[in-house]
């Protein structure tokens, strides 16, 4: 009797309606996947990539070719052109997607560089200000050089006056000597 109820209890219990009782559910972020076609793009783009590559070409054409045993891919290499096929129908979308990732980055760096770009333009145009202000206040002040030639000229002014007090003629022969 326990065994009927169970039985029941099994069929009156709605269930997973899929066919596969415990499908196992594989979770990829974006970012680990997007890291995952980088390195393979950075991969197939290196030159040790191409010179594997090329080694096994070679290895397969010379066991096809000149091998005494049963050749599994005779010369029009079909296999290895199918095996090349899904190698490019899987590398083309992982390169785009690293390509793509880079592209972003790229933007988030000249945004980030018109930004510090920027402040620096304005950082200079206050800097410039500041220089011409400092400029006009410092044409006000007088010049050493300035003073001191407005001091020999205020000085030979009085000397002449002095001399023309004392002496009316010998400030006027001083003056044609000079």
């Amino acid at each position: 009797m326990v065994e009927n109820t169970r039985a029941e209890e099994r069929l009156s219990t709605p269930g997973d309606r899929s066919r596969f009782p415990h499908r196992p559910h594989i979770t990829l972020s974006q970012e680990s996947f997007g890291q995952f076609a980088e390195l393979i793009a950075r991969f197939m783009g290196s030159p040790t990539f191409i010179l594997w590559m090329s080694v096994f070409v070679v290895v397969w054409i010379s066991l096809n070719v000149l091998g005494g045993w049963k050749h599994w891919d005779p010369y029009p290499f079909i296999l290895l052109n199918l095996a090349f096929s899904t190698q490019a129908s899987y590398s083309a979308p992982l390169i785009l997607l690293a390509q793509n990732r880079q592209e972003a980055r790229d933007k988030l760096s000249l945004d980030d560089d018109r930004r510090v770009a920027a402040q620096s333009r304005a950082d200079m145009d206050f800097l410039a200000r500041e220089v011409a202000s400092l400029r006009a206040s410092v044409g006000e002040v007088a010049t050493r050089d300035f003073v001191r030639s407005e001091l020999r000229d205020q000085l030979e002014e009085l000397l002449i006056e002095l001399d023309h007090s004392r002496d009316p003629e010998e400030s006027d022969q001083a003056q044609a000597k000079a």
